[in-house]
C-alpha cells in the first residue's frame, strides 16, 4: 500500500513556538506530540512553518512568516546566509549560541552517557567570532547555484568559485565575500576566479567528470605564512603554467604555492602528489614557543587561536606534576604531544595515518623535543597488551577522536589498561556520552569544559577529565 502523501493544507502549520535547538543547528517547536525542526528559527521565535518532511512523532520544516521575533535573533553579516551551509547561526546573538552549545554538551553526557553534568564549568568563548579559520578549500564548477537575485539579471555567468550547496554535490554557490578567513583569502579567490573566466579557463563538471580547474585551498598560519594550493583535473601544461604564475606575480607574499593534478572522482588530495611551483612545500604554525611544520596534506585545528586554549585545557585537565608516561590517542601531527611533552616523562602517540605520524616526528625534531615516540595503525590493533609491556603503562591518557569517537574494543583497552586519568577531548558530545557510559564502568568524570572553536556553528568541542576509581 502507497503512503498517504499530505494535503497541502496539512503541510501548513501556524504560531508555532522554537522552544529549543537542535544539534543540527534547527530550531525545535511543538503540535502537540509531533516535535518540529525547523530551519533558520531559533529559540524565542513565533513562526508560521511549512512542512517539507513528516514522520510518525517528528517533522521538517522551513519558516514561511516569523510572526514574533525572537530577542536572540540578530542580523546575519554575511551575503550568502541562508544558502551557503556555513555559519548556519549568523542569526543568533553570539551569546545565546554559547548558552545553547553548554545546553547541548549537558543534555548529551547527561541523557545518553549518565553523567553528572553540575560540575561542568563554563563555556569557552572563542577570541574571534569572525575570520577565525586557517584552511578553507572553495570548488570551481561550471553549474553555479542561482540565487533570487541571480534570476532577475538578464546575463548569466554559470561557472562559479565557492562552496556545495547543501544537499546538491552538482552546485556551488559562487562566494564573493567569506568571513572565515583573514585576508588575503578573500582576494585571493576572487582574483583568481577573474582570471580563469578571462582566460576561458574550463572549470570543473562535478557529474561529467571533466575541466581545469577543480579545487582551490588556502591555508593561512599565526606566523603569517600562507600556503595556496590549486587542483587541476584535465588541464594542459600552458593552462596550469598560466595559472600557477598569474598568483605567483599577483601574491608575491605567498610562501607555499603548490599544485595538484587530481583526475579522480573525488576531491581528496591525500593519495595524490604535490607539486611545488614556488616557495617551499609547507608553511609554519606557532603555538606557545613551539613551531608546527604545515605540508598541504597536514592536520591542524582550523581555529589556531582557539585550539591553543583548547591544549591548555587539555593539559590543566590532565595536572602533570613532571614523571608521567602519557599516551596521546588518535595524536594526528603530534600537535598535543609535542605541546605537553615539555611537562611530563614521555609521551607515545598513536595515530591511524602514517603520513600524520611522520609530521609528528618531523614536529618533535624541529622542537628539540627528544622524549616523544609515535606509531601509525588503527588504534584497536596497536593497543595491545605487547604495546602497553613494551612502551610501559601510561599515567595519563590523552584522547581526541574523530566524531565517531572510540571504537568499543579501544574502550574496552583502555578499562583493561586503568591510567589514573583520562583527558577525553571530543567534537561531538553524543559519541562521548556515549564511550564516557562504557567508562564509567571504572572511572568518573569529575571536570568537564566545552570549547566553542567554531562560532556561528552549532559545533562545540568538550573535555572532560576521567579519574580512576578508588
Amino acid at each position: 500500500m502507497s503512503k498517504r502523501r499530505m494535503l497541502p493544507e496539512e503541510r501548513q502549520l501556524s504560531d508555532i513556538s522554537i522552544i529549543d535547538i537542535a544539534e543540527a543547528g534547527k530550531g525545535v517547536g511543538r503540535v502537540g506530540e509531533l516535535v518540529v525542526f525547523v530551519d533558520k528559527a531559533i529559540p524565542g521565535d513565533v513562526v508560521d512553518v511549512t512542512l517539507v518532511r513528516k514522520k510518525k512523532n517528528f517533522a521538517e520544516a522551513k519558516v514561511t512568516q516569523l510572526k514574533d521575533a525572537s530577542p536572540y535573533r540578530v542580523t546575519p553579516f554575511c551575503q550568502h546566509f541562508g544558502t551557503c551551509g556555513g555559519c548556519k547561526w549568523q542569526h543568533m546573538d553570539y551569546g545565546a549560541q554559547l548558552t545553547y552549545k553548554q545546553q547541548s554538551v549537558a543534555n548529551a553526557l547527561s541523557r545518553l552517557g549518565g553523567v553528572d553534568t553540575s560540575m561542568m564549568e563554563a563555556i569557552l568563548p572563542a577570541p574571534q567570532s569572525q575570520y577565525y579559520r586557517n584552511k578553507l578549500e572553495y570548488t570551481f564548477s561550471n553549474k553555479r547555484w542561482l540565487t533570487h537575485v541571480d534570476d532577475e539579471q538578464a546575463s548569466l555567468e554559470m561557472n562559479a568559485l565557492g562552496f556545495h550547496v547543501p544537499s546538491r554535490f552538482d552546485k556551488i554557490l559562487d562566494i564573493e565575500h567569506c568571513y572565515l578567513q583573514q585576508p588575503p583569502s578573500n582576494d585571493i579567490r576572487n582574483k583568481l576566479r577573474a582570471f580563469a573566466l578571462a582566460r576561458g579557463i574550463s572549470f570543473y563538471d562535478l557529474r561529467q567528470h571533466e575541466g581545469a580547474l577543480r579545487n582551490l585551498i588556502i591555508r593561512t598560519a599565526s606566523t603569517g605564512e600562507l600556503m595556496v594550493i590549486v587542483v587541476f583535473a584535465y588541464a594542459d601544461r600552458d593552462v596550469i603554467e598560466q595559472t600557477m604564475a598569474f598568483l605567483r606575480l599577483e601574491f608575491p607574499a605567498v610562501t607555499s604555492l603548490l599544485y595538484i593534478i587530481n583526475q579522480k572522482k573525488n576531491d581528496t588530495i591525500f593519495d595524490q602528489e604535490i607539486h611545488v611551483y614556488a616557495g617551499r612545500d609547507h608553511i609554519f604554525e606557532e603555538m606557545e614557543g613551539l613551531r608546527f611544520k604545515i605540508g598541504a596534506k597536514s592536520f591542524y585545528q582550523t581555529n589556531s587561536a582557539q585550539a591553543y586554549e583548547l591544549y591548555k585545557i587539555t593539559r590543566d585537565f590532565a595536572g602533570f606534576e613532571g614523571n608521567e608516561r602519557v599516551y596521546d590517542l588518535y595524536t594526528g601531527a603530534g600537535t598535543i604531544a609535542n605541546f605537553v611533552a615539555r611537562h611530563v616523562h614521555e609521551v607515545v602517540g598513536v595515530e591511524y595515518v602514517p603520513s600524520a605520524i611522520e609530521d609528528a616526528k618531523i614536529n618533535s625534531a624541529i622542537n628539540g623535543i627528544q622524549n616523544t615516540r609515535f606509531y601509525a595503525g588503527d588504534m584497536k590493533d596497536v593497543l595491545t597488551d605487547q604495546f602497553v609491556e613494551t612502551q610501559g603503562k601510561p599515567d595519563v591518557v590523552i584522547t581526541d577522536p574523530p566524531r565517531a569517537g572510540m571504537h568499543p574494543d579501544v574502550v574496552m583497552r583502555l578499562l583493561a589498561i586503568g591510567a589514573a586519568k583520562i583527558v577525553y577531548v571530543s567534537c561531538n558530545a553524543a559519541t562521548q556520552a556515549r564511550d564516557l557510559a562504557l567508562l564509567r564502568e571504572k572511572y568518573e568524570v569529575s571536570r568537564i569544559r566545552p570549547v566553542d572553536m567554531f562560532p556561528h556553528t552549532q559545533h562545540v568541542e568538550n573535555v572532560a577529565l576521567l579519574t580512576l576509581k578508588g
